[in-house]
Order: C-alpha cells, then sequence, then structure tokens
C-alpha cells in the first residue's frame, strides 16, 4: 500500500472513529426500553465498506467499547445490571457483538459490492444490527438466562415476547430503519472515496 493511500486510510479511520465515539455517547442518553439505542452503526457500516471487513471490526470494537463505558458508567441501566451480575462477560459480549458486527459488515459488502454498490449497502446495512441484535440476544440467553427471566417477568411477559417486542422490538427495528435509510448514503460515500 501507497504511503499516501495509508495516510488517507487511517485518517478515514480516525475520523470515523471519532464519529463513532460521539454518536454512540449521545445515544446512551436515548432510550426505548431498557436499553439505550445504537446509532453508531452507519458509521461502522462506511467504514467497512471502505476499508475492508478488518476495519469494520476496528470499529466495531470501538463502539463496543463505548457501550462498556456506559454500562460501567450506569448509563445503560440494563448493560449496568449485566456489568453488575459478571463484568468479564459482559465486556466481552459488548465488544465482540460490535466487532462481529463490523466484520460480517464488511464481508457483505465486498461480497456484494461488484453488482451493485447500493444492493451491497443495503445488505450491509441489514446484516450490521441483525449480527449486533442477535448475539446480543444469544448472550442474554445462554450467558444470563437468569436474567433475561428477571427482566420478562418483571415486564409481565414470558421470555419469547420479552425477546420479539423489547430487546428486537423497537430498538432493532429504528436501528435497521436508520441503515436502510442511510443506505444510499452509505454508497454515495463509497462510491465518492473510490474515484478519490
Amino acid at each position: 500500500m501507497r504511503a499516501n493511500e495509508k495516510t488517507r486510510r487511517l485518517t478515514g479511520l480516525a475520523l470515523l472513529t471519532a464519529i463513532i465515539v460521539v454518536l454512540q455517547v449521545v445515544a446512551s442518553f436515548v432510550k426505548f426500553g431498557p436499553f439505550s439505542i445504537t446509532l453508531a452503526l452507519a458509521p461502522i457500516i462506511i467504514g467497512a465498506a471502505l476499508y475492508g471487513a478488518g476495519a469494520g471490526a476496528w470499529l466495531g470494537a470501538v463502539f463496543g467499547v463505548v457501550v462498556l463505558i456506559a454500562c460501567v458508567a450506569g448509563w445503560d441501566i440494563g448493560g449496568n445490571m449485566l456489568f453488575a451480575a459478571n463484568p468479564l462477560l459482559t465486556a466481552a459480549l459488548c465488544i465482540v457483538k460490535g466487532a462481529a458486527a463490523g466484520f460480517v459488515s464488511g464481508l457483505v459488502f465486498r461480497a456484494l459490492s461488484r453488482r451493485s454498490s447500493i444492493g451491497a449497502s443495503v445488505a450491509a446495512g441489514i446484516v450490521c444490527p441483525v449480527v449486533n441484535t442477535g448475539i446480543f440476544v444469544a448472550a442474554l440467553v445462554f450467558l444470563f438466562p437468569d436474567m433475561l427471566t428477571a427482566w420478562a417477568t418483571a415486564n409481565g411477559k414470558d421470555i419469547v415476547t420479552y425477546i420479539i417486542l423489547v430487546l428486537t422490538g423497537v430498538n432493532f427495528v429504528l436501528e435497521l430503519a436508520i441503515n436502510l435509510v442511510l443506505s444510499t448514503v452509505i454508497a454515495r460515500v463509497v462510491g465518492a472515496r473510490k474515484k478519490a
């Protein structure tokens, strides 16, 4: 890789990293249900599309670290409860789900981008919140079953209904909608960067 290209890549990743930190700190105070909404997925997808799956994993991990800080600080009440129950598992969950979402988005974008930049952006925009939320829900089911049961019971719902309506309900749908709306923007950013 040429020195100029390396500098562009580092600058782009630094800018996207800063955007993710700011967006996720702001999002820590926007709640729909017990957990904060995720606003940082679009920059993760952009980074994964521009710089590859490894960059997506890095940006996703940065997002995960900010989520972990929100859990520790108590900005994310549900996350704080998980952290109190098991700090190590919560830390791993936050970072792994973010990194995996960015990595898989990068793989999906790369696989589909030769056919259609917009199609690749839409697919990456769908995959990112699906992986992020899917790993979170799976971790609750398998690693924090007592906490999940307590939350469902406190809300007067069975576990399946709670997962569908609360955990993957409003937050997931909103994250997915934001990514789908931004998909054309993501495609334009990637297209403009490739022309430069």
